[in-house]
């Protein structure tokens, strides 16, 4: 499917030629059919911004499959901030950061103008603080992770835009929303769809951008406001979106190495990261049913992985949500060991691991909450759900585009490409 396949190690001279193997600025890979199908199906799916009033004050309780006007079962509304309130456009990604000094709970909520945040520590209040603008231009696809109190900030289809660098800790004791600038610029690609952060490690993976044949561009971050290039993952083309972890997992060939399992629009791939300058690729293998590989995320146990396909609903006969589990014991033979087929009809988009619990955002079915206690036995079952786009159920691109669950009160923020912010509580 891919392009390139040059099976040869990036040096570090390679690695400075990066610019010469640049591929195109464009949202998902440009140069497979998957990839342009993926980027035109979600801008074909476009529809205006909501401008609902913002739901605060009181936690508004799911009782009888509702919470005010969505559709719900075991998760509570806390609050909203709508996309009017926190500075426009739609919105795309969504993650979090806790202070550390306070243990404030903060929302990171990518839109298609910028970078909003958000003191979501009261959940019934939250409160508005300020935006990084987009460096260069408006993009669909923007992306956020954490390390070090900074905040990573990618976005596609934008040239010049680079890894914007924001510090954190600017936060404390902002009383009135701002404008914030950046603490630096990365700027050894522009666009990227994706950033993937270690934070064991200290390393950042900007994918599918216009560097390494659309591959994890990888970063040390180890000093957040100095980047620092460190290499190439390009032996398999194109990678949508990754988990990079040091690896405490069931096989013991790869002990405490550094393993990247990325979603190549037709594959899991996966790549050992160790040593940077001669990344290794341990596997790739194919499932049945795919259609854009898009995302997945480890059980904590590192055995097992659930993976979604952000194509394969759309061209399924009855559209329902379909999560693929592979087990991950032998990393060099990783094996197909189930599909979980939901029983609404929606895309599964980002999702993240928990403890017991994937917290999936499936698009116009919202916030899903699967048990992965039984994967073992090749088994999910949901326990909840929070529907952020209650107009309908479609294998469409419209509703909730990402989830965040990792605060230690419990709470989970998710952002909607057409309402913003909620803040939800789930009871599972």
């Amino acid at each position: 499917m891919r392009l390139f396949r040059n099976p040869v190690a990036l040096t570090a001279a390679m690695v400075a030629s990066l610019a010469m193997f640049a591929v195109p600025a464009s949202a998902h890979d440009p140069d497979t059919p998957e990839g342009k199908a993926a980027a035109q199906a979600y801008e074909n799916d476009r529809i205006p911004t909501e401008r609902l009033p913002a739901v605060r004050g009181s936690t508004v309780s799911c009782q009888n499959g509702m919470a005010d006007r969505y559709p719900c079962r075991n998760v509570d509304l806390q609050g909203t901030l709508p996309l009017s309130s926190i500075g426009g456009g739609q919105g795309n990604d969504i993650w979090g950061w806790t202070d550390p000094a306070t243990d404030r709970e903060y929302a990171l909520i990518g839109r298609t103008n910028g970078t909003a945040f958000a003191d979501v520590t009261d959940p019934v209040n939250p409160r508005y603080l300020g935006n990084l603008p987009s460096n260069g231009g408006t993009s669909s696809w923007r992306d956020i992770k954490v390390y070090r109190n900074h905040a990573f900030v990618v976005a596609d289809a934008i040239r010049g835009h680079g890894m914007q660098v924001f510090d954190l800790t600017r936060l404390r004791g902002v009383t009135q929303p701002q404008t914030f600038r950046v603490d630096a610029l990365y700027s050894r690609f522009g666009p990227a769809h994706n950033i993937v952060i270690n934070e064991e490690s200290g390393y950042a993976y900007a994918v599918g951008s216009n560097t390494c044949s659309g591959g994890p561009h990888m970063v040390n971050i180890a000093d957040p406001k100095n980047p620092v290039s460190a290499g190439c993952i390009s032996r398999d083309g194109y990678t949508h979106d990754a988990q990079c972890v040091i690896y405490r997992g069931p096989d013991r060939d790869y002990q405490g190495r550094e393993i990247c399992l990325n979603s190549n629009e037709d594959t899991l791939t996966i790549v050992d990261v160790t040593n940077k300058a001669a990344p290794r690729q341990i596997a790739r293998r194919g499932y049945n049913g795919v259609a854009y590989s898009h995302q997945g995320w480890l059980t904590e146990d590192q055995r097992y992985y659930v993976h979604d396909d952000e194509l394969d609903e759309s061209r399924s006969w009855d559209g329902r949500t379909k999560t693929y589990l592979f087990d991950l014991t032998d990393l060099d033979n990783p094996r197909p060991h189930g599909t979980y087929t939901a029983s609404v009809v929606s895309i599964d988009h980002n999702q993240y691991v928990k403890g017991n619990h994937s917290y999936q955002a499936n698009y116009q079915s919202g916030l899903r909450i699967l048990d992965v206690s039984r994967i073992a036995d090749g088994r999910l079952t949901e326990v909840g759900y929070f529907d952020v786009h209650p107009n309908s159920n479609q294998a469409r691109f419209n509703g909730a585009w990402s989830v965040y669950p990792y605060f230690a009160s419990g709470n989970v923020i998710v952002n909607s490409i057409e309402q913003g912010l909620f803040v939800l509580r789930p009871r599972v």
